[in-house]
Protein backbone atom coordinates (compact mmCIF):
# COMPACT_ATOMS: atom_id res chain seq x y z
CA UNK A 1 0.00 0.00 0.00
CA UNK A 2 0.99 3.87 -0.03
CA UNK A 3 1.91 6.81 2.20
CA UNK A 4 -1.51 7.22 3.56
CA UNK A 5 -3.04 10.67 1.27
CA UNK A 6 -4.33 11.72 4.47
CA UNK A 7 -0.42 12.71 5.48
CA UNK A 8 0.99 14.35 2.68
CA UNK A 9 1.18 18.01 1.30
CA UNK A 10 -1.74 17.56 -1.13
CA UNK A 11 -4.40 17.07 1.71
CA UNK A 12 -2.46 20.13 3.51
CA UNK A 13 -3.63 22.00 0.49
CA UNK A 14 -6.70 20.16 0.69
CA UNK A 15 -7.59 21.43 4.40
CA UNK A 16 -6.38 25.13 3.74
CA UNK A 17 -8.53 25.79 1.11
CA UNK A 18 -11.69 24.94 3.61
CA UNK A 19 -10.27 27.19 5.95
CA UNK A 20 -8.08 25.13 8.34
CA UNK A 21 -4.94 25.67 10.21
CA UNK A 22 -2.59 22.93 9.69
CA UNK A 23 0.85 22.00 10.87
CA UNK A 24 3.20 19.63 8.33
CA UNK A 25 6.04 18.27 10.29
CA UNK A 26 8.31 16.02 8.10
CA UNK A 27 11.67 14.50 9.68
CA UNK A 28 14.25 11.45 9.19
CA UNK A 29 11.97 8.84 11.42
CA UNK A 30 8.42 10.23 11.21
CA UNK A 31 6.25 12.77 9.42
CA UNK A 32 2.43 14.29 10.01
CA UNK A 33 -0.01 16.25 9.40
CA UNK A 34 -1.69 17.67 12.16
CA UNK A 35 -4.87 19.51 11.76
CA UNK A 36 -5.95 22.49 14.30
CA UNK A 37 -9.61 21.39 14.76
CA UNK A 38 -11.64 24.48 16.66
CA UNK A 39 -14.46 23.68 18.63
CA UNK A 40 -17.38 25.80 20.75
CA UNK A 41 -16.68 23.10 23.64
CA UNK A 42 -12.61 23.35 23.53
CA UNK A 43 -9.50 22.65 20.50
CA UNK A 44 -7.70 19.64 19.95
CA UNK A 45 -5.32 18.35 16.99
CA UNK A 46 -6.08 15.94 14.39
CA UNK A 47 -3.87 13.54 12.41
CA UNK A 48 -6.27 11.32 9.89
CA UNK A 49 -4.52 7.96 9.53
CA UNK A 50 -1.07 9.50 11.20
CA UNK A 51 1.71 9.97 12.44
CA UNK A 52 3.40 7.98 9.83
CA UNK A 53 6.39 5.87 11.40
CA UNK A 54 9.13 5.46 9.74
CA UNK A 55 11.07 3.29 11.81
CA UNK A 56 10.34 1.78 15.32
CA UNK A 57 11.90 3.97 17.48
CA UNK A 58 9.83 6.93 15.88
CA UNK A 59 7.31 7.14 18.58
CA UNK A 60 9.31 8.89 21.22
CA UNK A 61 10.30 11.53 18.63
CA UNK A 62 6.77 12.15 17.10
CA UNK A 63 5.49 12.13 20.90
CA UNK A 64 7.77 15.17 21.84
CA UNK A 65 6.71 16.79 18.48
CA UNK A 66 3.29 16.59 18.77
CA UNK A 67 2.93 17.30 22.54
CA UNK A 68 5.01 20.31 22.08
CA UNK A 69 2.70 21.76 19.34
CA UNK A 70 -0.21 20.68 21.32
CA UNK A 71 1.13 22.95 24.36
CA UNK A 72 1.92 25.64 21.81
CA UNK A 73 -1.32 25.50 20.55
CA UNK A 74 -3.28 25.24 24.08
CA UNK A 75 -5.17 21.99 23.09
CA UNK A 76 -6.97 19.13 25.55
CA UNK A 77 -6.44 16.59 23.40
CA UNK A 78 -4.31 14.89 20.20
CA UNK A 79 -6.75 13.06 17.99
CA UNK A 80 -3.83 9.97 16.23
CA UNK A 81 -5.13 6.96 13.82
CA UNK A 82 -1.97 4.90 14.21
CA UNK A 83 -1.44 2.91 10.62
CA UNK A 84 -0.83 -0.81 12.08
CA UNK A 85 -1.18 -1.92 15.93
CA UNK A 86 2.91 -2.33 15.63
CA UNK A 87 3.07 1.50 15.27
CA UNK A 88 0.03 1.83 18.43
CA UNK A 89 1.78 -0.54 20.68
CA UNK A 90 3.37 2.53 22.49
CA UNK A 91 0.56 4.71 22.20
CA UNK A 92 -1.60 2.11 24.32
CA UNK A 93 1.06 2.09 27.09
CA UNK A 94 -0.09 4.97 28.01
CA UNK A 95 -2.75 6.04 30.17
CA UNK A 96 -3.81 8.69 28.88
CA UNK A 97 -4.47 7.37 25.31
CA UNK A 98 -7.95 6.31 24.87
CA UNK A 99 -9.97 4.62 21.67
CA UNK A 100 -12.82 7.43 20.05
CA UNK A 101 -15.01 6.76 17.34
CA UNK A 102 -13.97 5.98 14.40
CA UNK A 103 -13.10 9.09 11.81
CA UNK A 104 -11.44 7.40 9.27
CA UNK A 105 -12.30 3.34 8.52
CA UNK A 106 -10.62 0.82 10.52
CA UNK A 107 -11.40 -1.63 8.19
CA UNK A 108 -11.10 -1.34 4.08
CA UNK A 109 -11.31 -3.75 1.22
CA UNK A 110 -8.60 -2.96 -1.19
CA UNK A 111 -8.65 -4.91 -4.90
CA UNK A 112 -4.84 -5.54 -6.55
CA UNK A 113 -4.68 -3.93 -9.75
CA UNK A 114 -1.36 -5.28 -10.84
CA UNK A 115 -3.05 -8.24 -12.17
CA UNK A 116 -4.33 -9.36 -15.54
CA UNK A 117 -7.93 -7.04 -16.46
CA UNK A 118 -9.12 -10.15 -17.74
CA UNK A 119 -8.00 -12.17 -13.86
CA UNK A 120 -9.51 -8.68 -12.23
CA UNK A 121 -12.60 -9.36 -14.10
CA UNK A 122 -12.68 -13.61 -13.66
CA UNK A 123 -12.39 -12.43 -9.58
CA UNK A 124 -15.71 -10.46 -10.16
CA UNK A 125 -18.78 -12.30 -7.79
CA UNK A 126 -21.34 -13.82 -10.63
CA UNK A 127 -23.51 -11.11 -9.74
CA UNK A 128 -21.26 -8.30 -10.15
CA UNK A 129 -19.66 -9.49 -13.88
CA UNK A 130 -23.25 -10.09 -15.14
CA UNK A 131 -23.68 -6.33 -14.52
CA UNK A 132 -20.84 -5.02 -15.92
CA UNK A 133 -20.90 -6.94 -18.98
CA UNK A 134 -24.57 -5.67 -19.52
CA UNK A 135 -24.04 -2.11 -18.58
CA UNK A 136 -23.84 -0.79 -21.63
CA UNK A 137 -26.63 -2.23 -22.77
CA UNK A 138 -28.47 -0.94 -20.86
CA UNK A 139 -28.57 2.42 -21.68
CA UNK A 140 -25.44 3.05 -19.03
CA UNK A 141 -22.34 5.59 -19.89
CA UNK A 142 -19.63 6.67 -17.83
CA UNK A 143 -18.44 10.40 -17.87
CA UNK A 144 -15.23 11.61 -15.74
CA UNK A 145 -14.78 15.11 -15.38
CA UNK A 146 -13.02 18.01 -13.31
CA UNK A 147 -15.30 20.94 -13.82
CA UNK A 148 -15.99 21.49 -10.11
CA UNK A 149 -19.70 23.20 -11.49
CA UNK A 150 -20.75 19.37 -12.18
CA UNK A 151 -20.19 18.86 -8.32
CA UNK A 152 -24.19 19.94 -7.97
CA UNK A 153 -25.20 16.38 -9.49
CA UNK A 154 -23.22 14.27 -6.22
CA UNK A 155 -24.90 17.05 -3.76
CA UNK A 156 -28.37 16.68 -5.61
CA UNK A 157 -27.69 12.99 -5.43
CA UNK A 158 -26.53 12.82 -1.70
CA UNK A 159 -29.22 14.80 -0.99
CA UNK A 160 -31.81 12.88 -1.33
CA UNK A 161 -29.83 9.88 -0.25
CA UNK A 162 -29.32 11.81 3.25
CA UNK A 163 -33.42 12.87 3.30
CA UNK A 164 -34.34 9.00 3.02
CA UNK A 165 -31.80 7.36 5.47
CA UNK A 166 -31.87 10.77 8.12
CA UNK A 167 -28.14 11.42 7.64
CA UNK A 168 -25.56 14.39 7.05
CA UNK A 169 -24.85 14.96 3.69
CA UNK A 170 -21.40 17.45 2.22
CA UNK A 171 -22.36 20.78 1.67
CA UNK A 172 -21.21 21.89 -2.53
CA UNK A 173 -18.73 24.13 -1.09
CA UNK A 174 -16.47 20.92 0.93
CA UNK A 175 -17.07 18.83 -2.14
CA UNK A 176 -15.90 21.13 -4.88
CA UNK A 177 -13.27 22.22 -2.83
CA UNK A 178 -12.47 18.24 -3.05
CA UNK A 179 -12.54 18.41 -6.70
CA UNK A 180 -10.71 21.24 -7.02
CA UNK A 181 -7.83 18.98 -5.83
CA UNK A 182 -5.36 17.48 -8.19
CA UNK A 183 -5.90 13.99 -6.40
CA UNK A 184 -9.67 14.27 -7.21
CA UNK A 185 -11.96 12.89 -10.68
CA UNK A 186 -15.23 12.85 -10.87
CA UNK A 187 -17.34 10.49 -12.23
CA UNK A 188 -21.00 10.54 -13.17
CA UNK A 189 -23.06 7.56 -14.99
CA UNK A 190 -25.51 8.79 -17.53
CA UNK A 191 -28.92 6.93 -18.45
CA UNK A 192 -30.42 7.66 -21.19
CA UNK A 193 -34.36 6.39 -20.51
CA UNK A 194 -36.14 5.03 -23.34
CA UNK A 195 -39.71 6.08 -22.02
CA UNK A 196 -38.35 10.06 -22.91
CA UNK A 197 -35.18 9.55 -24.42
CA UNK A 198 -33.63 12.35 -21.91
CA UNK A 199 -30.20 11.93 -20.72
CA UNK A 200 -29.97 11.23 -16.67
CA UNK A 201 -27.12 11.29 -13.91
CA UNK A 202 -28.03 8.61 -11.92
CA UNK A 203 -24.93 7.73 -10.09
CA UNK A 204 -21.65 10.14 -8.97
CA UNK A 205 -18.84 10.07 -7.30
CA UNK A 206 -15.26 11.08 -6.28
CA UNK A 207 -12.07 9.30 -6.35
CA UNK A 208 -8.59 10.45 -4.83
CA UNK A 209 -5.36 9.24 -6.10
CA UNK A 210 -2.18 8.82 -4.24
CA UNK A 211 0.73 7.76 -5.61
CA UNK A 212 -0.30 3.97 -6.30
CA UNK A 213 -3.75 3.78 -5.00
CA UNK A 214 -7.04 5.38 -6.08
CA UNK A 215 -9.85 5.69 -3.23
CA UNK A 216 -13.65 5.68 -3.65
CA UNK A 217 -14.72 8.06 -1.74
CA UNK A 218 -17.66 10.65 -1.61
CA UNK A 219 -20.45 8.55 -3.45
CA UNK A 220 -24.49 8.58 -4.27
CA UNK A 221 -26.97 6.41 -6.63
CA UNK A 222 -30.57 7.69 -7.03
CA UNK A 223 -32.54 5.09 -5.19
CA UNK A 224 -35.15 5.53 -8.55
CA UNK A 225 -32.95 3.54 -10.86
CA UNK A 226 -31.65 1.16 -7.89
CA UNK A 227 -32.69 -1.83 -10.72
CA UNK A 228 -29.90 -0.73 -13.02
CA UNK A 229 -26.50 -1.52 -12.57
CA UNK A 230 -24.97 2.57 -12.08
CA UNK A 231 -22.82 1.76 -9.10
CA UNK A 232 -21.29 -1.28 -11.14
CA UNK A 233 -20.84 0.68 -14.22
CA UNK A 234 -19.15 3.64 -11.77
CA UNK A 235 -16.70 1.45 -9.98
CA UNK A 236 -15.53 -0.38 -13.13
CA UNK A 237 -14.98 2.22 -14.81
CA UNK A 238 -13.12 4.20 -12.09
CA UNK A 239 -10.76 0.68 -11.16
CA UNK A 240 -9.90 0.04 -14.95
CA UNK A 241 -9.18 3.63 -15.36
CA UNK A 242 -6.83 3.62 -12.61
CA UNK A 243 -5.11 0.21 -13.98
CA UNK A 244 -4.11 1.90 -17.04
CA UNK A 245 -3.19 4.92 -14.96
CA UNK A 246 -0.76 2.97 -13.34
CA UNK A 247 -1.78 2.69 -10.01
CA UNK A 248 -1.34 -0.48 -8.17
CA UNK A 249 -4.30 -0.52 -5.81
CA UNK A 250 -8.18 0.38 -5.34
CA UNK A 251 -9.62 1.03 -1.69
CA UNK A 252 -13.52 0.74 -1.76
CA UNK A 253 -13.24 2.73 1.49
CA UNK A 254 -14.93 1.63 5.02
CA UNK A 255 -16.55 -2.04 5.45
CA UNK A 256 -17.96 -3.71 8.44
CA UNK A 257 -15.48 -5.60 10.18
CA UNK A 258 -15.59 -9.56 10.18
CA UNK A 259 -17.72 -10.90 12.40
CA UNK A 260 -20.03 -7.85 12.30
CA UNK A 261 -23.86 -8.67 12.69
CA UNK A 262 -26.08 -9.30 10.11
CA UNK A 263 -27.88 -5.75 10.95
CA UNK A 264 -24.64 -3.53 11.01
CA UNK A 265 -25.33 -0.91 9.26
CA UNK A 266 -22.34 -0.91 6.64
CA UNK A 267 -23.31 -4.96 5.82
CA UNK A 268 -24.77 -4.15 2.64
CA UNK A 269 -22.23 -2.09 0.98
CA UNK A 270 -19.61 -4.33 2.00
CA UNK A 271 -21.27 -7.60 0.68
CA UNK A 272 -21.10 -5.00 -2.77
CA UNK A 273 -17.34 -3.94 -2.05
CA UNK A 274 -16.01 -7.61 -1.58
CA UNK A 275 -18.21 -8.72 -4.63
CA UNK A 276 -15.20 -7.18 -6.91
CA UNK A 277 -12.66 -9.30 -5.22
CA UNK A 278 -9.83 -8.16 -3.35
CA UNK A 279 -8.33 -8.59 0.25
CA UNK A 280 -9.40 -6.36 4.17
CA UNK A 281 -7.35 -3.98 5.11
CA UNK A 282 -7.30 -3.01 8.89
CA UNK A 283 -6.07 -0.13 10.57
CA UNK A 284 -5.89 0.74 14.69
CA UNK A 285 -8.71 3.25 14.16
CA UNK A 286 -9.16 6.39 15.86
CA UNK A 287 -7.55 7.24 19.56
CA UNK A 288 -7.35 10.10 21.58
CA UNK A 289 -4.56 11.25 23.57
CA UNK A 290 -5.76 13.33 26.46
CA UNK A 291 -3.65 16.46 27.65
CA UNK A 292 -6.23 17.93 30.10
CA UNK A 293 -8.35 15.13 31.43
CA UNK A 294 -10.47 17.81 33.24
CA UNK A 295 -11.14 19.83 30.01
CA UNK A 296 -11.98 16.51 27.91
CA UNK A 297 -14.64 15.03 30.49
CA UNK A 298 -16.38 18.77 30.00
CA UNK A 299 -15.68 18.46 25.97
CA UNK A 300 -16.85 15.13 25.80
CA UNK A 301 -19.94 15.66 28.19
CA UNK A 302 -21.10 18.59 26.15
CA UNK A 303 -20.79 16.79 22.92
CA UNK A 304 -22.89 14.44 23.78
CA UNK A 305 -25.64 17.31 25.03
CA UNK A 306 -25.26 18.39 21.64
CA UNK A 307 -25.71 15.51 19.67
CA UNK A 308 -29.09 14.63 22.07
CA UNK A 309 -30.49 18.32 21.09
CA UNK A 310 -29.66 17.65 18.07
CA UNK A 311 -31.68 14.34 17.69
CA UNK A 312 -34.59 16.13 19.67
CA UNK A 313 -35.22 18.85 17.07
CA UNK A 314 -34.97 16.64 14.15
Amino acid sequence: MSFPLQQTKLWEKLQKDLGEETFFVEEKDFTYLAILKKTKFGNYLYLPYGPVLKTKSAYKKASESLCKLAKEKSVIFIRIEPESPENAREWLKSPNFTKSTDLNPAHTWVLDLTTEKTEIIKNFSQGTRTRYNQFTKKGLTVEVTKDSEKINELVRLQHQVAKDKGINAFSENYLKAELEQPFASLYLVHYTDPADDKDKIIAASLFFDSDNTRYYMQSASDYNFRKLPATVALLTAALFDAKEKGLKFFDFWGIAPDGAPKDHPWAGFTEFKKSFGGFPVEYCGTYDLILNKSKYRLYNLARKANRLIRKLKA
